[in-house]
């Protein structure tokens, strides 16, 4: 999907955007580690999944707090991508 197209610095970029987006849906920053974790294997297990999908695989994990929007998906899944 964005392979190729971001360098190095992009990518620690992009980790801080993800960041700050969690925490701007009201997630605790203590928190974070264990959702990406969470989300990372979700994404292993069924990599073609939608933000929709991935909502309710992470509700079934206890994530009910948070609801996982289109944009944020992206930026996970282009950190992912990356190896981030």
């Amino acid at each position: 999907m964005f392979k190729g197209l971001i360098g190095r610095t992009d990518l620690n970029q992009l980790t801080k955007i993800l960041i700050e987006r969690l925490e701007k849906k009201g997630m605790e920053s203590g928190e974070i580690p264990g959702f990406i974790r969470d989300l990372t294997n979700t994404l292993l297990v069924n990599p073609h999944s939608n933000h929709l999908h991935l909502n309710e695989q992470l509700h079934l994990l206890g994530w009910n707090d948070l609801d996982l929007d289109y944009r944020t998906f992206e930026i996970a899944a282009a950190c992912f991508e990356q190896g981030v």
